[in-house]
């Protein structure tokens, strides 16, 4: 039983989670942590949190879409992959332990926040591919079940992958990387729904701040671009770090 002062809080919590989410990711770990102190059990938690994201996320992608931002042909076979990792990985995450995560992903984080940091990649100018859109689409699609699996830092984890391996500018990454995320969240709602996992009376209501959120966030990403993306990925990601490392040995 959800006590009834949840629905607010957790609502004006989704504001701040899809304004982050719509720039630089990570909201995720800011959510997860209230719906479980509200009371909701953790594979419900990991389902309802997926529910009120993609609200926000499709408000993000179609803001970036309207700002000419995403190629749609180009991406549509790692569309398809990204959600058939997703749904695989949501299946899996009903049935095992994920807490070794806690431990693997600060390594990746710490990674992707350095070369962040150090990349002269990381700017707003489209640099020369390394790999194809097909090429791409296997880690698309690893990413995508990682999302579906577990889901914190997904965002960095397809911005700075797009960034490296597409060439794209930081600002059209970010963008991108909304698609995908998309993507990810309607083939983990879909099975976190059919497994029984969600709670859709408060996952709605934190969707529409979701939604508030991710307008906003996105608004701001496209106005001021990688000088802003830049830093609060990097602050996302080592934030990120210390919350996993945190909750491994704090047990």
């Amino acid at each position: 039983m959800i006590e009834p002062w949840v629905y607010p809080i957790l609502t004006a919590t989704a504001v701040l989670t899809g304004f982050i989410d719509a720039i630089a990711g990570g909201g995720g770990l800011i959510m997860m942590p209230a719906l479980l102190f509200a009371g909701v059990p953790p594979v419900q938690a990991l389902g309802t949190n997926k529910l009120q994201s993609v609200f926000g996320t499709f408000v993000a992608m179609s803001n970036y879409a309207r700002g000419g931002l995403i190629e749609w042909r180009r991406n549509a076979l790692t569309v398809v992959i990204v959600f058939i990792g997703a749904a695989g990985g949501a299946l899996v995450v009903q049935a095992i332990d994920t807490r070794w995560l806690n431990l693997i992903i600060p390594v990746l984080l710490t990674g992707a926040a350095i070369y962040i940091l150090v990349s002269p990649r990381m700017t707003d100018d489209d640099a020369h591919h390394r790999v194809t859109s097909a090429g791409y689409a296997p880690l698309g699609g690893a990413i995508g079940f990682y999302d579906g699996f577990f889901g914190p830092a997904t965002g960095t984890f397809f911005t700075t992958s797009l960034v490296a391996l597409r060439g794209y500018g930081l600002t059209k990454a970010t963008a991108l990387t909304k698609l995908f995320n998309f993507t990810s969240n309607v083939a983990s709602v879909l099975l976190f729904a059919f497994g029984g996992q969600m709670l859709w009376l408060l996952g709605l209501s934190m969707a529409a701040g979701a939604m508030l959120g991710g307008w906003l966030g996105s608004r701001t990403a496209m106005r001021f671009g990688a000088r802003l993306i830049r830093p609060l990925l990097v602050v996302i990601s080592l934030g990120m770090t210390a919350r996993l490392l945190w909750s491994y040995f704090s047990g």
